[in-house]
């Protein structure tokens, strides 16, 4: 699966700090993480601190999939609002999981800080606004649910949504999100795994997986096989290539990335905003002063298509901007497409989907998906040791 364009921003910005080998030889290893994305990469952080042996394996370069192209919003709020939430999931799951993602902005944060890691980590206000009158009786359900569950949130008003330069009618503030450079962090929590012992090899394609006396046999595409006692898939959207369940709608979405302005209003660059739109539009901006702006999805994933429509979705989504923010400057540098799954509920699927066997898996679809990883990696040891955990039971395969 091509899971983005080629001209993502992150990689561009910051060159190929780290390589590792293919594999060449048959290995042996406790634990074998598929996928060497930010998810694996918070995976093994976690496991390689527990002092487990890992091998992991990538089948591009490691995070060359969707960490590439992930405009790394970190919030607590999910892709579907806590009041509907509520209603899908009862108010224990729904206000734990909104809950679960303040905490893991923070664990975040703690692991960066741990590591010593430059990704341009900034914490930001939220502001999830509207455009459309329509929307507002909308907004308010959500802020009633958000104040009942104590959640530190303000109401907007157009006037003072104004003062900010955005033209829209109502919103609410959120005091903790955060933004980053998802590809830098997900590169040095790997090299830091690596500089603990962890082996590392990209360009591997597993191609089967075969179990064998309690043991796991993957094989790989150069004929060299890895066994392990558990296998951790962190293959994000490429998972529904080994699940017979299915999990999530695959789609395809659009970003665009301005030229850096210095000349950037503070309280522009010190928030990130999200409209009530579906789909949603987001706008963030960068450590350089660039403006990011990401929405415009389309119900397919055919790589070809998507890729084709880059231009006219560059336009519409410069247009979506200049609606919101008209007094503000916007010179398209980069621009991309890439593949985004939505689940029925618009939470994660973690542990393993068939109780029987040792294949586990940490998968945090839609626009939470690096808060989802946090919550996953902290949930990892107890779906290896068979322990009964809140977070794998909310987030289980068959619910």
């Amino acid at each position: 699966m091509k899971l983005s364009s080629t001209e993502t921003y992150w990689p561009l910005k910051n060159a190929m700090k780290h390589s590792y080998p293919s594999i060449h030889t048959d290995l042996t290893t406790d634990i074998l993480i598929i996928g060497g994305g930010i998810t694996g990469a918070l995976t093994a952080y976690k496991l390689v601190n527990e002092g487990k042996r890992i091998i992991l394996v990538d089948r591009r370069d490691v995070c060359g999939g969707s960490t590439s192209g992930s405009t790394a919003l970190l919030q607590y709020e999910i892709d579907v609002p806590l009041h509907q939430l509520i209603k899908l999931r009862g108010a224990k799951c729904a206000v734990d999981s909104y809950q679960n993602g303040k905490k893991a902005i923070f664990d975040l944060r703690n692991i960066i800080d741990n590591i010593g890691c430059d990704c341009d980590f900034e914490f930001k206000k939220s502001i999830y606004f509207t455009t459309l009158k329509k929307d507002v009786p909308f907004l308010k359900n959500e802020y009633k649910a958000r104040k009942q569950h104590g959640f530190e949130i303000s109401w907007l008003s157009r006037f003072e949504l104004q003062k900010m330069g955005l033209n829209a009618i109502a919103g609410i503030e959120s005091k903790t999100a955060a933004v980053m450079d998802p590809f830098k962090l997900a590169n040095d929590l790997l090299y830091h795994c690596h500089q603990k012992g962890m082996q590392i090899y990209d360009r591997t394609n597993i191609t089967a997986i075969q179990h064998q006396k309690g043991k796991i046999i993957a094989h790989t595409d150069s004929k060299n096989t890895i066994t392990a006692s558990h296998i951790i898939h962190c293959t994000g959207y490429e998972s529904t290539e080994t699940l017979n369940e299915k999990v999530v709608d695959l789609k395809s979405t659009y970003v665009i990335a301005s030229e850096s302005q210095p000349d950037l209003p503070e309280h522009f660059k010190h928030a990130i905003f999200w409209d009530t739109a579906s789909p949603y539009h987001y706008i963030r901006t960068t450590e350089d002063n660039r403006i990011i702006i990401g929405g415009g999805d389309e119900d397919f994933k055919d790589a070809r298509k998507r890729d084709k429509l880059l231009p006219k979705k560059e336009q519409y989504l410069l247009k979506q901007f200049f609606k919101r923010f008209p007094d503000l400057d916007f010179k398209i540098d980069y621009s991309w497409a890439g593949t985004f799954g939505e689940t029925k509920d618009g939470l994660p699927y973690f542990g393993k989907p068939n109780p029987r066997r040792n294949e586990h898996y940490i998968l945090g679809f839609g626009g939470n998906g690096i808060t989802f990883s946090v919550i996953g990696m902290n949930s990892i040891l107890d779906s290896l040791h068979n322990k009964k955990n809140t977070d794998l039971e909310y987030y289980k395969f068959g619910r």
